[in-house]
Parts: C-alpha cells; structure tokens; sequence
C-alpha cells in the first residue's frame, strides 16, 4: 500500500529556547536543510517577554508582558504567603518547597500560565502581582495583543501547537501523531530544555553540542515524516534570546540593605537576574537610590528615552521607576529568581551579542527580519502564502 499523500504545503516553525546566534557560533546545525541564517535582534528582558513578542509582533510596552513580578499590593494574589516568613531559610529558600508552593499558588489562583515564585521573598511578597496568569498560548492569553494563534483560529486554517508543560520528547512525538492524523497548514514546535542546559553550563560547554546534534537528528527525523505525506515542506527554527557567560556576581541586596532606607516604606525592588526594577515611596528613595546605582559597578540606569527605544516605557511605570540592568555577564546574587551563580545567563541589553536570537530557514524570509517581533508576520505570511 502507498502510505504517500500528496497535500498542499506544509510549515513548521520550530522554537528552540535561547538558541542564540553566538551559541551556534562553531557549531554544525542543519546547514544543509537550512541554508538562510542570519542573526536576530532580540528584546530587553527574559522569555516572559521575548515569547509574547515573538507570539503578538509587539514590543513589550505593546503586548503588556515583561519581567514576571511587578509592584501592585492592591492587586497581590501573594498576601497568603506573608506567614512563610517565620520560615528558617533553608527551608523557605529549598527548591522543592518552592516548587510545591508555585503550584499550590497556581491552583488557588486559577493561573494557568506559567507561574514559579522562584525566590521571591515570603515578606514582601504581598507588594506583587504577576504578569502571566494566563497561559499565552490559549485564545486571548496574552493580555494587549492577539497572538498567530488567534490570529489562525479565526483563519480556521488547521494548524498544530505544543504545549509548553509538556516534555521536548512528548511534543515531538505529539507533532508527529498530528502529521498522520490530520491535514495541517501550519505547526508550532515548542523546544525549551536548551535553555535549562545552557544557564547550568554555559554556552561553551561540550553537552552544549551534543544537544544541538539531537536537536538536528530530531528535526531531520521531523521533516522525512512530513514529507511522506506534504508535497512541500518547509521550516524555520527560530529562538529567542542568546546566552552569555557569566563572569562576576552583583550582591546587589546588599547594598540596598546597607541604606537607610526600608523596604515597603521608602521602596519596592524587584531583584531580577540581570536587572533591579525599583518603585519610590519616599523622597529620601527618590534621592537617594538613583545616586548609588549611577555609582554601581557591573551595571547602569536606563534612561526614560533609552527604555522607550527598548519598547519598554510601560504606562504608569508599571515594572519599574528606575531600571538597573547589569552589563553582559554580570549576574545579580542573590536575587528574586536565584541565591547562587549560574554559569549563563540572558536578559541583557539587546545591543550585545550574545543576546541576538537566530533563525534558519528553508526558504528565503518572505519580509526583511530584523527583530524576534518579525517572526510573527513571517508566520503569517507563510499560512497566507
């Protein structure tokens, strides 16, 4: 029996997490089933931004999404947790009870995005609220913009989506069992252990090729089943964000701790890995804080014009009245997202290298892409090709 079915085309836009440019650097990937390459800028900011970017084609102040945690006690979903403060931290700082409690969080709140409290501290967690409570892969989950994938419900163009609670392996297969089952237009492949593997070892490690090998055995295994049963076939890998090699610890914490200012009544600060988002409430604050970060080393102040150039001048300052962003390979410890080091890390100016994300493709890119916002319209115009 003939098991070739000739269909119409057939994309699939494979995104690997924090396959940056600068990781493939020296690294062998599909060169030959991927013949256009070119490095892409990114967005300020971590994958709670670069997705819904890459998902709506909006700059972060547009689509709303950015760092995770922002100042609104008003609005907290957190003042439950106030109590764990008691907590000894080598219980309330253990990974385990951490994770368990995101998910107690989780269920109580009815998020169904992706929510971790990391390291958030148990005292001052009722300062904040989340930004992803919903899952942005679900109709209407990013909050200021449609996603493709609204965009292709409303199209009613059959098309495939991982999802993103689910393993590299299971989603693979899951594209696979889809491929057979039905007619597909478009696929969305969702990869995202690259990035795990790269903040524990760094973009230079050995494992790191090895990884990208498997990514490159996996996809070929990919396109020789799509193409037993589509007449054309076409991908496109694309990411998000590069890595950078971690060099030198900010105790960042520990400045602040060391003015006499007191946080919740002169201020609220959000210690992210690369960068210290702060709300003012006092005038000593106002004065004070924006003198010792100019005079920190390992990072600088954003301007107000500088963060409107980054798409990041949110209404309201919603994440942030000053924003501190560390230089490459600088790292915050502790922060609210880790108490150690880590070998790499993202979220730094997209202006350096190792931040650029990268796409490959089959084919030439039907509009100039200069951007992760881009790859929305590419996706668009492949469907509607």
């Amino acid at each position: 029996m003939n098991t070739t079915v000739d269909r119409n085309r057939l994309d699939i836009f494979a995104f690997v997490d924090a396959l940056g440019w600068e990781v493939l650097r020296g690294r062998t990937f599909l060169e030959d089933e991927l013949p256009w390459r070119q490095p892409v800028r990114s967005v300020l900011g971590y994958s709670s931004a670069c997705v819904p970017s890459i998902l709506t084609g909006r700059m972060p102040r547009d689509h709303g999404h950015w760092s995770f945690f922002y100042c609104s006690p008003q609005t907290s979903p957190f003042r439950s947790l106030r109590p764990l403060r008691l907590l000894p931290q080598s219980i309330a700082g253990r990974a385990r009870v951490r994770n368990l409690l995101s998910k107690a969080v989780a269920r109580q709140n009815g998020f169904t995005g992706y929510f971790q409290l990391y390291q958030l501290p148990f005292e001052h967690a009722h300062e904040f609220d989340y930004c992803e409570k919903r899952d942005i892969f679900s109709p209407g989950g990013v909050s200021g913009a449609p996603t493709i994938f609204d965009w292709l419900r409303e199209t009613g163009l059959p098309f495939h989506v991982s999802d993103w609670r689910q393993g590299e392996d299971d989603n693979l297969a899951a594209l696979r069992r889809d491929l057979e089952a039905r007619d597909l237009r478009f696929a969305f492949l969702y990869l995202a252990d690259l990035d795990g593997a790269l903040h524990m070892v760094g973009k230079d490690d050995s494992s790191i090729t090895v990884r990208v090998a498997r990514y490159e055995a996996q996809l070929r295994e990919l396109l020789a089943a799509a193409r037993r049963r589509y007449g054309e076939v076409r991908l496109t890998v694309i990411s998000d964000h590069g890595m950078a090699h971690v060099t030198r610890t900010f105790d960042l914490q520990a400045v602040l701790a060391g003015l006499p200012l007191r946080f919740g009544r002169d201020y609220v600060a959000a210690l992210d890995s690369t960068m210290a988002r702060l709300w003012l409430r006092s005038a000593a604050a106002a004065r004070l804080l924006p003198e010792v970060l100019a005079e920190a080393e390992g990072g600088r102040l954003l301007s107000d014009s500088e963060l409107e150039a980054l798409g990041c001048d949110f209404p309201g300052r919603r994440y942030g009245e000053l924003i501190f962003l560390m230089d490459p390979g600088h790292l915050i410890v502790p922060s609210h997202m880790g108490l150690k080091p880590i070998r790499g890390m993202h979220g730094y100016h997209p202006d350096h290298p190792d931040s650029d994300a990268a796409m490959l493709s089959s084919h030439p890119p039907a509009r100039e892409t200069r951007t992760i916002c881009d790859f929305h319209g590419l996706m668009q115009l492949a469907v509607a090709a």
